[in-house]
């Protein structure tokens, strides 16, 4: 049996259910926003009214399984807020209820499920933090940005004059509309109150129009190339995508950038220089896929499959 845990309605992990099922294996979806305002889960430690340890979750569908029985786990995305915090008028209420049933699901699995992780959480969120991706892809001897992380008019006005032409971006994010990569135009024009506020991210412009994007699924790596003029390819897909054969040295230096990261998968964002130079930008360690598949013709819903099964069976 394979487990996604994932928010309700999530595209990908049906699809990938769906393509799981279809070759006659078992494979159920655990929704992590659906657990408030019904019976989801149970764990017991020791007691007479189930076996000690005995965990319990409810599917998408409604069914019951043991987390025991799994062999694999797909940690899909596995932190989004409850749907019924969004009826609760009280912040302290609806934090309550957000915090005890994302640490319960978390807590659940971690004591009941004993199979492979896609990845595990502790490596997960570790590596979706992308300043420390950096560090980790320069050490394995990928070219990276310069980048300056701060909130200091000071530090950013040195870094353009030091750099030249410098984009900015959010370090994290935030759930809501898409924060697009931006130039930093005269940051001695703006206001000192407005770095103040919090910290972004600053990077040396890379030269260019071929952006590539690598799903990765285990052992293998399949590449989107993406040639665009615009700073940000993802508000404008009506450009020029197609497949991109992933070079073999290009594969060995993402794969121990993941080995490094403890990732099973990920989607990584590279660059390709006018002279032809790979630049590491980011990996998503749950990124989307899905998107490419009429774009690019390759099936990677079934590529996701083989991969989750390869090693389930």
């Amino acid at each position: 049996m394979i487990l996604a845990v994932s928010y309700r309605e999530d595209l990908h992990a049906v699809a990938v259910q769906h393509a799981v099922r279809s070759r006659g294996h078992d494979f159920h979806i655990v929704e992590c926003d659906t657990i408030g305002g019904r019976v989801a889960l149970s764990w017991h430690s020791h007691g007479k009214t189930c076996a000690p340890g005995r965990a319990t979750l409810v599917t998408s569908e409604g069914a019951t399984v043991d987390p025991e029985e799994a062999s694999r786990l797909w940690w899909r995305r596995a932190r989004a807020d409850q749907e019924i915090s969004e009826r609760v008028s009280s912040d302290h209420q609806r934090s309550l209820i957000n915090n005890d049933c994302r640490g319960a699901l978390a807590g659940v699995l971690a004591a009941a499920f004993h199979g492979d992780w896609i990845s595990s959480p502790e490596a997960t969120d570790r590596s979706s933090d992308k300043v420390y991706q950096l560090a980790v892809a320069k050490e394995a001897g990928f070219r990276v940005p310069q980048t300056l992380v701060s909130q200091s008019r000071k530090d950013v006005i040195a870094f353009t004059k030091e750099v030249g032409r410098v984009i900015v971006k959010p370090v994290v994010g935030a759930v809501g509309p898409s924060l697009y990569t931006s130039w930093v135009d005269g940051p001695e024009s703006i206001p000192e109150g407005s770095f103040e506020v919090c910290p972004a991210t600053y990077q040396e412009y890379i030269e260019g129009n071929r952006h590539v994007r690598l799903n990765c699924f285990g052992d293998h790596m399949y590449g989107a190339l993406i040639a665009t003029e615009a700073l940000d390819w993802r508000p404008d897909l009506n450009v020029p995508i197609s497949a991109w054969p992933v070079p073999e040295y290009v594969s060995r230096q993402v794969k121990e950038v993941l080995r490094r990261l403890g990732l099973r998968m990920g989607v990584v964002d590279l660059k390709l220089t006018p002279e032809g130079e790979p630049v590491w930008l980011e990996v998503n360690p749950q990124g989307q896929f899905l998107f490419l598949e009429p774009l690019t013709g390759q099936p990677l819903t079934e590529l996701f499959a083989d991969f989750l099964l390869s090693a389930a069976a």
